[in-house]
């Protein structure tokens, strides 16, 4: 049988356990140009509770009685595709179902023996890919530079910080809890880490870098957002990556009201959106790829499992009880 996480409302604030159904159906069968992927791990990232609701977005909601959107990767366990064959690693947008079958399109074919299967849906996959052009395309980061980033513990800024590292900036993060602090400075070479949950964040902004920041790379929106508006450098760059702190707000989502000193400083803030880069992810997967194998780029990936355990696994993306990329093992 194949179990599969369908949407069953949309949420008002956090998602309860009712938000999605498990059922059973049939392991589908494949056509002509068609092969059947057996899902081994679904990736969980923040933006998945963006999905759910039904506005503008920058890509269509889940509709009610749907798979729930997730990459994923897996093995092909039967092909009558021409370009997939039996045992071939793929990766693509497979939902949080066991089995799918599917034409190809929007999967590609990847090779386990250089990384582990995780690594594709997390470092070498879309939050890998999220971090690479984010710093590199929106931020423009410069050998010399400052760089803040929160979220700094998670799949999209463990990466931002540990490029711009590479790129030879000056690297403040800004996470929960002393243990990912730690994590962030003692394994990723971060040269600070600001604990937002034990200290007051614009004191330690301000002692880990008394003369600002060039870049700010932000996870999270909200009062840190607003926070690091005060110390933002002349000709600043703010990339607008997400805003963990504000998805699942009852009510409207809170803007910075320290705005002006963008008008001040010249600074810009950009939102950015990794589908938008797509024809280039090869490259930027050589590149990482490269890092990981000189060991200047370091890959953590958190691992659950079980489908039936998708939604507390969830919960760990906004409870802070994950360190890296956030990986489900839904296969049997």
């Amino acid at each position: 049988m194949n179990k599969q996480v369908k949407l069953a409302m949309r949420p008002v604030g956090m998602p309860t356990e009712e938000t999605w159904t498990l059922e059973e159906s049939a392991i589908p069968t494949i056509e002509e140009g068609q092969f059947l992927l057996r899902q081994d791990y679904i990736s969980l990232d923040p933006a998945m509770r963006g999905w759910m609701n039904d506005a503008k977005s920058y890509i269509p909601p889940v509709q009610i009685g749907e798979v729930m959107r997730a990459g994923s990767i897996g093995e092909v366990v039967e092909s009558k595709h021409p370009n997939f064959q039996v045992g071939d690693a793929v990766t693509g947008w497979g939902g949080v179902q066991q089995y799918i079958a599917t034409d190809g399109k929007g999967f590609y074919k990847v090779d386990t023996k250089l990384a582990p299967a995780p690594t594709y849906i997390g470092t070498l996959g879309m939050p890998g890919m999220t971090a690479y052009f984010g710093i590199l395309e929106v931020g423009k980061i410069k050998e010399g530079e400052t760089v803040l980033v929160s979220g700094a513990a998670g799949a999209v800024g463990s990466v931002v910080g540990q490029i711009a590292k590479i790129k030879g900036c000056t690297v403040v993060g800004i996470a929960g809890g002393p243990d990912k602090c730690k994590y962030v400075v003692e394994e990723l070479g971060f040269d600070a880490c600001i604990d937002y949950k034990n200290e007051n964040v614009y004191k330690g902004l301000k002692k880990a870098a008394p003369k600002g920041y060039d870049v700010y790379f932000d996870n999270v929106g909200g009062e840190i957002l607003d926070i690091a508006l005060t110390q933002i450098r002349m000709w600043a760059r703010i990339v607008i990556c997400g805003a963990i702190s504000q998805y699942n707000n009852k009510e409207s989502v809170k803007g910075p009201s320290n705005y002006l000193s963008l008008l001040v400083n010249r600074g810009t803030m950009t939102g950015m959106v990794v589908m938008d880069y797509t024809k280039d992810f090869g490259t930027a997967a050589q590149n990482m790829g490269m890092w990981m194998a000189q060991g200047k780029l370091k890959s953590k990936e958190d691992i659950y499992t079980g489908i039936e355990n998708f939604y507390t696994t969830f919960q760990r993306l906004f409870n802070g009880k994950k360190m890296g990329k956030l990986v489900l093992k839904i296969s049997e």
